[in-house]
Formats: C-alpha cells, structure tokens, sequence
C-alpha cells in the first residue's frame, strides 16, 4: 500500500497537473530584458524595447549589440501602443496575467549584466562610477548630446542656450505643498498661506526671455517655488541631528513590500521636509530617492501622493535640484502627470515646475518628455495644476532646445487660443509665447497663427486695464515677432498696429517706450525693394505686354 508520503506524491501528481503556457511570440519579448514587454517603445532605428531598458541604456552612455549584431539608435522614442495592445491581448487570451512594467534599477542591473558580456572594460568604468553615485549624470550629458543631434538631422544646428541666471529672487522660503488657493491682482500671485512674504519675485522679465532684446529689466512677480506651499514659523524651524539612522529607516521601510509602512515613510518624509530646509539637504541622497522613485508611481493614493508632495519639499532646497534629476525621478513624475491621481498630479507640476528652474536641468527635463503632459496639464480642472504647469513650460522655453520642441508639438496655437480666451492665466501664456518669439521656429509658429492681430487687438481693446504686465508682454512680444521681417510689417499694416504703437509710445511706460520706438523704426523701413519697385505700374506693364 506504501507509505503516506508515497500516497500523498501521486495524489499530489495526479490532482494537480502542471500548466503549460503557449510559447511567448518574438516581437513580444525585449531584446535586452528577455521578457515580455509591458511598456514598449519604439527607437529610431527602427527596434522594439521596453521603455525603461532604453532610459537605462542612455543613463549608463551604453548601445548593446542586438541578437542579428545591428546596434539600435535611442535618439527618438516613439510609445507602441498597437504593440502593447496586441501583448495584453494575446496574454489575455492566453490565460497569462499580463506582463508588469519594468522599474528602471531592475532594467539598470540588466544593462549593466549585458554590458558586462559584451564590453568589460566600459562596464568597470561604469562601475566605478556607481560607486561614486554619479549614474545619472552621464545619461544627462547623453540626451543632451542626442538632443543637439536631432537638431542637426533636421536642418539646422540649435546651440544650447543657457537662460540668464534667476538667481535674484531664489529666496523662497520653506513650505510644504499643503493646498491652499492662489488669487492674481495686477499680474501678480498671492499665494493663500504666505501671501505676507514680498520676495517671491524673479528677476526675469517679460523681455529678457526674447533673444533680440536689451536693455535693463525690471523683476517679474513670478514665484520661484511651486504653488500652495506654506510658509512657516520661526518656532517651527527646528534644528535636528542628522545621521544615516534616520535615512535607512526611511528607506527600509520605503523598499517595504507593505503598504502601510510605505505611507508611514511617506508621510514622516513630507513631515520632516515640510519646513527643515538642512533636513530637506542632508535627505537628498541618491539611497533615498531611489527609494522614493518607486513609491510616487504607487497605486495606492495616500503613498503616491505624499511621495510626489515630499519630493516637492525636497526640491525646495536649491542645492538639491539638479541632483534630483540626475537621479533618475523625472520619468516618474511625468508619468504622475499623465496619469496619476488628481492631487498627485497637481505635486507633480510644482515637483517638475520647481526643478525647471536650474538652468542645468531645462534641457533635461524637455528631453526626457516632460512637455507634451505639461502642455496638456494647462487644461486641467485643477487651478493649481494649470498654474504651476504654465511656470513650467515658462522656464522650460527659455532654453532654445526647448522652444523648438514646442512648435513641433503645435504649442503656439494652443498657447494663443488661451489667450484670445482672455482667462486667468492670460499673463502666464503671454510670457511663454514672448520666449517662443525669440526663435527663428517660434516666430514663424506665431506669424502663422495671428500673433500680431491677436496681441494689436488685445492693446486696441484694453481688456486688461491695471494689468500692466499683460499689456508689457503684448509690447515685448510684439517687439520680438518684429524681427519677423518683412512678413511681420504685412501683418503689423493690415492690423493697424502703427497708429496703437504711437499711442503707446506717448503715454507708456519708459520700458514700453523703448520697445515701441523700436518696432515704429521697423515698420517705417524702407527695404529696397519697395523704394525701386512700383508693384502696381509693373502689374499694369505685364497686363499691356499679355495683351493682344
């Protein structure tokens, strides 16, 4: 009869078949990851990838060499969705749970096993690097390096251009993204809990983002940190004793594969960043952020909210922002805002917002696909999300890189269809679409929309009466489209904009005085074609000669 041991294994065998999966298709399956492909994207050269095999590749400066010895091109990424589709399909109809996304450590590990076969001696170098916590850094020298290349494949050859320094009104205080509202008096933000502090604004005016212009500027009421924070208390400011205890606790139980000691962490990180400006510093470890990377793409609302809320307290602290990019968070946060929970998504436009103001990190944060959502995010119901996407994408544009991007994603007509609409966040859209009038692209973009009888109506109506600012950044943009040419004084005519201008030029400001003078000199030009050509008296010729 045997032993019951011997009975329990063939009734174990003969209850419980084992299950065979149909084998996984070709096109399925990532050529560096060796699975099934949850996220896949498409690269120039024409190869299929999971998404985050190819971030990882560009962070470690790393082209493998694929099965058929071809070598991929990651300078464009294009999502596949009919790809993604057909996958979740097949697996569905397959009985197979579908394959899950691929977190960018994971995807790290593997690049640097394939790099490790394929080429050793780039791989100690990488290695080696890692070990000075300086991964990310080489993935930011890498898409900017793709960026310029792109440039070049089509047509032209864009030079980064550093925007001037907004070191002027970098003294933003420390706050936590707490929710309070936000009003606009004259142009300028009142935010709800520290509307009592004067220093919030920047130093970057309306005419310093457009490339022609010179002269002196005078400050803008633009914040310099993320909408909604609160201020704090001089009791509250705190002094702590930082040490690595406190952070590994943090970050075990971040990695926790419990929900409830995630929150925990979470919300204590919010907490202890919320107004400790050296705590928000000494936190700012590439240990904890790799950590937190994971848990702001949570499903769970409370820990993917106070994730994205903490990081925005953490990138309060200057000394922080580009090491925050550099960490490989952006990809992230884009993804909150594509798709996370409403709350989290208004942290992840200030997160992005206030990252965006280190010149380091502009081209960075456009490359790595931060424009398209935030374009979007300016038609989000939630105020706080619009406003801090539209001081995003102000910053963003000031980088040439940048503007072009935007005119390739059509953001010129969007940007002035919200201002014909004449809303709240008119001033903020102004300022956007005067650094667009500073590229070649971006005047061309607003010529074609009717930029100049948008802006001429605008100062014709005086829709705006006590906005200074607005009526400032129609001149200023008025200014840089009339670098346009030729073009530009057809259009500036046909609007009747020389009899406004002169209007303005008596009874404006000293600032809009100047810029006015100058497109008066523009437009009273004479090229030499005018002065030797009668277009009429040549029209009549050609009728007299065509006739019989």
């Amino acid at each position: 009869m045997g032993t019951g041991k011997q009975r329990w294994r063939i009734i174990s065998f003969n209850k419980y078949p084992l299950k065979h999966h149909p084998p996984y298709p070709k096109e399925f399956i990532c050529p560096i990851s060796k699975s099934l492909m949850a996220d896949p994207i498409i690269i120039s050269s024409g190869h299929t990838f999971e998404r985050n095999c190819v971030h990882a590749c560009k962070s470690l400066s790393f082209t493998p060499i694929l099965p058929d010895g071809s070598l991929p091109n990651f300078s464009t990424i294009i999502p596949n969705k009919a790809l993604k589709s057909t996958i979740f399909n097949w697996c569905s109809s397959s009985h197979i749970d579908p394959p899950q996304p691929l977190d960018f450590l994971s995807a790290q590990n593997l690049v640097r096993s394939l790099m490790a076969a394929q080429n050793p001696q780039k791989f100690r170098e990488q290695m080696h690097s890692s070990k000075n916590c300086d991964v990310m850094n080489r993935f930011i020298e890498s898409v900017t390096q793709l960026n310029s290349v792109s440039s070049h494949i089509s047509g032209r050859s864009y030079h980064h251009q550093s925007s001037r320094p907004v070191h002027a009104a970098m003294q933003a205080s420390q706050g936590d993204y707490s929710g309070h509202g936000t009003t606009y008096s004259s142009g300028q933000a009142t935010h709800g809990s520290y509307s009592r502090h004067s220093d919030y604004s920047c130093s970057m005016s309306s005419e310093e983002s457009v490339g022609p212009t010179s002269g002196s500027a005078t400050p803008l009421p633009l914040p310099t940190r993320p909408f909604c924070c609160s201020s704090s208390s001089s009791s509250e400011m705190e002094t702590i004793n930082h040490n690595s205890c406190e952070e590994d606790e943090l970050i075990v139980k971040l990695k926790s594969s419990q929900v409830f000691e995630q929150e925990e962490a979470v919300i204590s990180l919010r907490k202890l960043t919320r107004t400790r400006e050296e705590t928000r510093f000494h936190l700012c470890t590439l240990r904890l952020l790799s950590a937190l990377r994971c848990t702001i793409t949570s499903r769970y609302a409370s820990v993917q909210v106070n994730s994205v809320a903490a990081l925005v307290n953490i990138s309060l602290e200057n000394r922080n922002k580009v090491k925050i990019v550099r960490s490989g968070i952006v990809p992230p946060l884009i993804d909150v805002l594509k798709g996370g929970f409403p709350e989290s998504q208004e942290h992840a436009a200030g997160a992005l917002f206030s990252l965006a103001l280190d010149d380091q990190n502009k081209t960075a944060i456009g490359v790595l696909g931060a424009l398209p959502p935030l374009l979007h995010s300016l038609r989000s119901e939630s105020e706080r999300t619009r406003h801090d996407s539209a001081l995003a994408l102000y910053y963003l544009s000031l980088v040439q890189s940048n503007r072009a991007k935007l005119v390739k994603l059509g953001a010129v007509q969007l940007l002035l269809g919200m201002v014909r609409s004449m809303g709240p966040m008119t001033g903020r859209i102004l300022l956007i679409l005067c650094n667009m009038a500073g590229s070649l692209e971006g005047r061309g973009a607003l010529l074609d929309g009717g930029a100049v009888e948008c802006f001429v109506g605008m100062l014709r109506k005086g829709e705006f009466d006590g906005e200074s600012n607005i009526r400032q950044s129609c001149v200023t943009a008025l200014y840089g489209l009339s670098h346009g040419g030729l073009r530009f004084k057809g259009l500036a005519k046909e609007a009747a904009a020389e009899e406004l201008l002169i209007t303005i030029e008596e009874m404006g400001s000293k600032r809009a005085k100047d810029k006015v003078k100058r497109i008066l000199e523009v437009l009273r030009e004479k090229d030499e074609e005018e002065e030797e050509v009668d277009w009429e008296e040549l029209l009549n010729s050609d009728e007299d000669t065509n006739s019989p």
